[in-house]
């Protein structure tokens, strides 16, 4: 699969792979980044809005909408950003308070998220498909007082008591005027009041993000200031670092949900210390994809395997001038098919195309994939992140691995996050005492140091990136009145990648039929987390302590 960089993908150095003695050390099995580390700042009273903000750079258009062209120049960010502060502030929002944004993809988002945490207040995120039910249990856990959402999505927050501001899908920012909704106002202030910065530290929260982790129900993940200048530094700034053009030239399509850690990292945040140009897409349009990626010169593209694919067909049929612009295409959140990464490497093989590892509860900092003339690794998630340290566990023994075992991977560094949200018990399952975050992902170094992902034991589900806890689907199965025992599991999808599958044992003479099945889940959940194919069976294969055997389950599948 030889294929030439193209010469404006050259990075700085291209480094020989060095002996495992530098990156990784048998006497602890513990792997360190083949990176140089990074210089990370020291104050302890350094808050991420103010780290991204002092970043001197000479970036012209921070975000575009990608259908209206609606554009935030980098110079009217600040001002936009200390205008909803102000507004937030003469709301009631202070230091510690919670807010929720429950929105799709949008220029707005960013300036929210700018100015709640400028407050010292708390972000929290939700998908914008979110049943009532699931937004009462995060708003409840999370403590939130606030929301943004889409006007559709008020009456769900009135039901709850909640205070929700309606956050317009289009429209333009013009700080000459004054709007009359109350989202207008609050970025568009003609004489914001001026709003004392209150004492951040490093180690203050700043996000809650909800991730299933490794096992169970979706949790709140604390991530503090540090995490994110963290993530900014060790994953966006230094990847940046390692080419020779300018970030101010790169133009960016964010079809990657920004409610997802991984978009709320690289778009909402990180990104914009940089220069770089965020063109959103509200929502993902394989024709609207094609239309924007030639509109606006689009250099980078991050994709979840189902956009891949899309991305690629669309390559194949539509002439090439479109494509001349873009740089690198980056695959993530979910397992990408090696057939898929052939096709694309060779549908565009001037793309550099790469891979990715991260976890929420890791800030989305792990792995990034590391491209050169001499070693090029489609089928790896790259090379670990600066400062980040690695171990491979055997799940069984509990010993280390060298290069070339397998075992669970632990990750060690400043991205990992300060627990879960008001649950101790979680939290010292996930992180031991030394700080190594079990990741529940099954993963091996090869002699190079590159990370390849094998298999999870975590029980997550994957469906197009986004994660779907199987003990949630089982808590909805089992309210059935003709249910007595479920299990959720995952089956392949050629699409998706993943679908839940649920298995279900129902009471004798019950005449309940899949389609039902389906429906009462449906009902009950967001759309992306719909039970796609139901099995009956007469028992529920669980262990003496009453866990379920998934492992079985999937083994149940193969017979199918």
């Amino acid at each position: 699969m030889a294929t030439s960089m193209n010469d404006n993908l050259k990075y700085f150095t291209s480094p020989k792979p060095q002996p495992t003695s530098h990156w990784y050390s048998p006497e602890t099995g513990t792997y360190h980044s083949k990176h140089p580390p990074v210089n990370l700042p020291t104050d302890p009273f350094l808050d991420v809005v103010s780290h991204i903000f002092s970043k001197p750079h000479n970036g012209v258009s921070a975000l575009i909408d990608s259908t209206s062209g609606h554009t935030i120049p980098y110079s009217h960010l600040y001002p936009l950003v200390k205008s909803m502060a102000s507004g937030l502030h003469q709301m009631g929002i202070s230091q510690g308070n919670v807010v929720l944004i429950l929105l799709p993809n949008s220029i707005y988002f960013p300036v929210i998220v700018f100015g709640v945490l400028y407050l010292g207040a708390v972000v929290t995120t939700m998908n914008p498909l979110s049943t009532l039910p699931e937004i009462k249990k995060q708003t409840l856990d999370s403590n939130a007082t606030l929301a943004f959402t889409l006007p559709d999505c008020l009456g769900k927050f009135h039901q709850l008591g909640i205070r929700a501001i309606a956050v317009p899908e289009t429209g333009g920012f013009d700080l000459k005027q004054i709007g009359v909704s109350d989202f207008d106002k609050l970025i568009g202030e003609r004489n914001p009041i001026s709003v004392p910065r209150p004492v951040i530290r490093q180690e203050d929260t700043a996000a809650i993000m909800y991730s299933s982790g490794t096992t169970g129900t979706c949790k709140g993940v604390v991530l503090s200031h540090r995490n994110l200048i963290s993530m900014i530094e060790l994953f966006v700034r230094f990847e940046a670092s390692q080419y020779e053009y300018s970030s101010e030239e790169n133009v960016h399509l964010v079809v990657m949900p920004m409610f997802h850690i991984y978009g709320l990292s690289h778009f909402v945040l990180g990104l914009l210390s940089l220069g770089s140009t965020v063109v959103v897409m509200r929502k993902f349009d394989a024709d609207e994809m094609v239309k924007a990626t030639g509109r606006y010169r689009v250099t980078h593209f991050t994709a979840v395997p189902p956009l891949l694919v899309a991305l690629t067909v669309k390559a194949k049929c539509v002439e090439g001038g479109v494509w001349k612009s873009l740089k690198q295409v980056c695959c993530g959140a979910a397992p990408v098919t090696r057939k898929s990464i052939e096709d694309f490497v060779q549908t565009l093989p001037h793309v550099d195309f790469i891979q990715g590892y991260g976890m929420t509860e890791s800030t989305a900092v792990g792995s990034r994939g590391f491209n050169t003339e001499k070693c090029r690794k489609h089928t790896s998630m790259g090379l670990m992140a600066p400062n980040m340290e690695a171990k491979v566990v055997d799940w069984v023994t509990g010993s280390f691995l060298p290069p070339g075992k397998s075992g669970e991977l632990w990750l060690r560094g400043p991205a990992v996050m300060k627990g879960y949200l008001n649950n101790p018990e979680a939290t010292a399952i996930t992180i031991d005492e030394h700080g190594w975050l079990r990741t529940g992902d099954i993963v091996c170094f090869d002699e190079e140091g590159y990370l390849h992902i094998l298999d999870r034991l975590k029980e997550i589900i994957k469906y197009k990136g986004f994660q779907i806890a199987p003990a949630e689907l089982e808590a909805v199965l089992v309210t059935h009145p003709d249910i007595l025992d479920a299990a959720v599991t995952s089956a392949k999808d050629e699409e998706a990648g993943e679908v839940p599958m649920a298995f279900v044992l129902k009471r004798q003479g019950s005449l309940l039929s899949e389609a039902a099945v389906r429906d009462y889940v449906a009902m009950q959940v967001a759309p992306y987390k719909k039970v796609r194919k139901v099995v009956f069976t007469n028992s529920i294969p669980r262990s003496a302590a009453g866990k379920i055997l998934r492992r079985e389950l999937r083994g149940l599948i193969s017979r199918i």
